[in-house]
């Protein structure tokens, strides 16, 4: 049994510092790693993307992370990449990573993803190039999901976690204005979970959403915006087969 740790939407900045670290010193007796699904800062500035980083510095578990739009705003995501690395987290972007678990091989797929919608109510790639370029992100961001995670399989990986920002499904949006939801996610990131296989979804951005959903090809999703699950951190455990 490996044991996932999982929040999102910590929105750091110089006044939080510490507030999350004594709980995540408690990492080693709960959990086998750290996912940070996004939205790690509040305007994605240098400075509180050093925050985060000492947050997180030397934990005793591995750390591995997306970027959420937050961490976008002031256009610097690679200095906040890099910042975070420095802290020894994972970063990922269209790709993903192996973490060794109790003998267990772990991989995680990771990308921020996207808005545009999900089935029957969804933006199309038709009409203006803006237009075109908004779902054409999106679908970018899901093809790479699906490459990671397939990549991950062939490398013999004994449980796969698809990590991102975005939702890839409604479930997890209930709570949300029904107005809003195609600003929460996409389904195109859901055909690449099901299409590539996991064994679980975690994801964040939805502050007033549901923690708990479901793929269509029945993979257990998880909105672990700290709003929503009002903790440090949620844990998830996973049995390999």
């Amino acid at each position: 049994m490996i044991r996932v740790a999982a929040v999102g939407d910590i929105h750091m900045g110089p006044d939080s510092q510490g507030l999350l670290r004594p709980a995540f010193d408690t990492l080693d007796e709960c959990a086998d790693l750290l996912l940070l699904a996004g939205d790690l800062t509040r305007h994605g500035t240098p400075e509180e993307a050093r925050v985060v980083g000492r947050e997180v510095r030397g934990l005793p578990v591995p750390v591995v992370a997306v970027l959420g739009n937050h961490d976008h705003h002031d256009e610097q995501p690679e200095k906040v990449t890099g910042i975070l690395q420095e802290a020894g987290v994972t970063v990922l972007e269209g790709e993903g990573t192996v973490v060794e678990c109790a003998g267990t091989r772990v991989g995680v797929a990771g990308t921020k993803g996207f808005c545009g919608g999900f089935v029957g109510r969804s933006a199309g790639e038709f009409g203006e190039p803006l237009m075109k370029e908004f779902v054409r992100y999106t679908r970018r961001s899901a093809d790479a999901l699906h490459g990671a995670l397939e990549d991950l399989g062939r490398d013999g990986c004994d449980l796969r976690i698809a990590l991102t920002h975005f939702s890839p499904v409604a479930d997890t949006l209930a709570g949300e204005p029904l107005e809003i939801y195609p600003f929460l996610g996409s389904y195109l990131l859901a055909e690449a979970i099901d299409t590539a296989g996991a064994d679980l979804s975690v994801h964040g951005h939805a502050h007033m959403g549901t923690e708990h959903g479901m793929t269509a090809g029945g993979v257990r999703v998880r909105n672990v915006a700290q709003p929503v699950i009002r903790r440090a951190f949620n844990v998830y455990r996973l049995h390999a087969a």
